[in-house]
Formats: C-alpha cells, structure tokens, sequence
C-alpha cells in the first residue's frame, strides 16, 4: 500500500532563499528510492516549509526519514515534525 509523508519546518530564510533551497533539493529527493511525488508546501507569513510526499511503500518513506536530506532540512530549521498517513 502506498504511504503519504508529510514534513512540516519552520525555516528562518527568506522565500527566496527557501525556494533556492527547495530547487536545490528536488532532483535529490526525486532521486529517493520509492518515491512516487513531492508536493512542497509553503505557509510564508509563519516560515512553515515542507512537502506531502507519496512513496510505494513504508519501507521508502521510513528509509527517506532516515536518510540524509532528511537530516539535512533537520540542522538547518526548527520544529520539525513528520507524520507517516495511510493513502486513500
């Protein structure tokens, strides 16, 4: 079954720093093993950035949290949070 991932941050760039950033990052992730999308999400009046992610798998997305973009979107904003849903 498919898995939905969602990441939420608070960035501390400004948007055009925080979509050079996302530019940078979108070949890697499209690179992820078992990633289906990516759909970045973000909410500029509050610096919240992230993505809704579809993955073939749990396995994927969990690998993906474990991997090293992950970690990097970790060092470099605060209060992030990810959440693992079930697709419809």
């Amino acid at each position: 079954m498919k898995k939905i991932l969602q990441i939420n941050y608070k960035y501390n760039r400004t948007r055009p720093e925080q979509e050079k950033a996302a530019l940078q990052a979108a070949q890697p992730i499209a690179n992820v093993k078992g990633i289906v999308r990516k759909v970045w999400i973000l909410k500029e009046a509050e610096k919240i950035g992230g993505g809704i992610y579809l993955f073939e798998d749990e396995a994927s997305a969990e690998a993906y949290l474990k991997g090293p973009i992950v970690a990097t979107v970790k060092r470099n904003n605060s209060d992030f949070e990810a959440k693992i849903f079930d697709s419809a």
